[in-house]
């Protein structure tokens, strides 16, 4: 069996999916072979692996640093949820229903067998298992049945490393209040604290370190500094949502739906030097941009419910009608569509009127779509009529079925070809997620809105999945330096005594 480590945190977001990163790829450059796991994820972003199945996407980045493919065994609970009090259960990457948060935790035992399963496999077959905790470990209400913090370091007996976002303040407290709170046993696996995203000079630190390693009788392996690195986030939490753009050439507004999911779909245009980046979740917060983008979404019938009742629907129809761009993407190039329907209840149930630009109707169904594409755009118009030709390729993951003249571009799968999207004039809409990774069509699209403007088009950029291979390499870099590696190497060789 693999050797295992686990990172948990004082709280969400306090780098655990960037921490276990990094130890995937510095364990990965050391020669080992080493792969992520996360027993429970809840988000709304989410990717299709090559055999169609659903995970989180904090693990496929886990595992693009880890040098291997996704798979599902990686995280075989997904939890998206659809409202403030219930989630779809995702198990093995397929859906097993929706249940209500009190429901699903009297039922989350039932899934230990799952779990271990998934686990066993990834054991079997590599040297070094990088276990990510979900929250806080001290989270006392939610302690019984844990099956993603201490709950799953007992199962797997790995040794745990512990860390605190110092960039939240109060971090000796958070650290050391959550190891108080912790019982004995569980005390016992936690074999190193871990200050995160520390700005300035670490020797002012060295007092804090020193009390607190006193009072936990635990070391402190390491004060990682703030990282400059760019890399797929979180949905919930994301720090992207909050920047306002900067002054490039072309502004892209990406409405921020209370739904939203995927919007990593849009991180590989935040970077280029041409383009400001930013996400908007109200109508005068909107202006006038080059391109407006819908992003995915869990319920594409709430999120147009409430484009509605913020006006943002009316402030976007204003600029399609002025000849603005408008680009759907899932959720939302179902939004731009004349009708919704849900015949079944799938989401809401009954139906609604779309957006009307773009003369296709969307009937949900009870069959997920769950697909790998690629492809390439054949009947782009108006001012994209330069992406014809580009080629793309992501992935599908949707509940609906739209008709009408679905031709914007020719997808392959693995054993047929089919039409997707749709334009007409400066908008369009597609299902495929992920669309924009490749550098070409990233840059032909922005070189697109460039011409518009009476610019010159984008200069040549690479491919999105290059550009984060150099990221983890940085990642990697500045954890490897602040890390004491040899330490956590010899946590995982003790292991822990059982």
């Amino acid at each position: 069996m693999a050797k295992s480590i686990m990172v948990q945190g004082t709280t969400s977001n306090a780098g655990k999916s960037f921490l276990a990163a990094a130890l995937c790829r510095i364990f990965q450059q050391d020669g080992h072979s080493v792969a992520p796991f996360k027993s429970q994820n809840m988000a709304l972003n989410s990717f299709i692996t090559a055999d169609g199945l659903e995970m989180g996407r904090a693990q496929v980045m886990q595992a693009e640093a880890a040098g291997i493919a996704p798979t599902v065994e990686m995280n075989p609970i997904l939890l998206k949820p659809t409202n403030d009090t219930g989630s779809q259960v995702i198990v093995n990457g397929e859906v097993r229903g929706v249940m209500s948060a009190r429901d699903y935790f009297a039922f989350k035992k039932n899934l230990v067998p799952d779990v271990m399963r998934a686990y066993n496999a990834l054991a079997d077959s590599h040297d070094i298992i990088v276990l990510e905790g979900a929250g806080s470990p001290a989270e006392i209400n939610l302690k019984q049945e844990d099956i993603v913090n201490m709950g799953m370091a007992r199962m797997a007996n790995a040794p745990v490393l512990l860390c605190a976002d110092i960039d939240k303040g109060g971090v000796f407290a958070s650290l050391y209040g959550t190891v108080a709170l912790l019982e004995p046993e569980e005390r016992a696996r936690v074999k190193g604290l871990i200050i995160n995203n520390f700005r300035g000079d670490k020797t002012i630190l060295d007092p804090g370190v020193e009390m607190l390693e006193q009072l936990t009788g635990i070391p402190v392996v390491g004060v990682v500094p703030h990282l400059q690195v760019d890399l797929d986030d979180e949905d919930s939490l994301t720090e992207r949502f909050d920047r306002t753009g900067g002054r490039g050439l072309v502004d892209i507004a990406v409405v921020r739906l209370p739904r939203i999911s995927n919007f990593t779909d849009f991180n590989a245009l935040s970077r280029l030097p041409e383009v400001s980046l930013r996400y908007v979740k109200s109508a005068p917060q909107l202006g006038s941009p080059d391109v407006v983008i819908l992003p995915g979404t869990k319920n594409t019938m709430e999120d147009l419910r409430w484009l509605r009742q913020s006006g943002m629907e009316v402030a976007i129809l204003k600029h399609a009608a002025a000849g603005g761009a408008v680009v759907g993407i899932c959720g939302g190039y179902q939004m731009l569509c004349s009708s919704i329907s849900d015949p079944t209840g799938v989401e809401a149930g009954g139906q609604m009127r779309g957006m009307g630009l773009l003369e296709a109707d969307t009937v949900f169904l009870g069959e997920k779509e769950r697909t790998r594409v690629s492809g390439r755009m054949e009947n782009a118009r108006g001012i994209f009529r330069e992406l014809n030709g580009a080629c793309f390729a992501g992935y599908e993951i949707h509940m609906g079925r739209t008709s009408g003249q679905t031709d914007l571009a020719r997808l392959e799968e693995t054993d047929r070809t089919k039409a997707d999207g749709m334009a007409k004039d400066n908008v369009w809409g597609s299902y495929v997620h992920g669309i924009f990774d490749q550098g070409q069509f990233a840059q032909t699209f922005v070189s697109c809105l460039l011409r518009a403007k009476g610019l010159d088009p984008a200069q040549g950029v690479e491919d999105w999945e290059d550009y984060k291979q150099r990221q983890y390499d940085l990642l990697a870099d500045g954890v490897r330096q602040s890390l004491d590696m040899e330490k956590i190497y010899a946590i995982m060789e003790e292991g822990i005594c059982t």
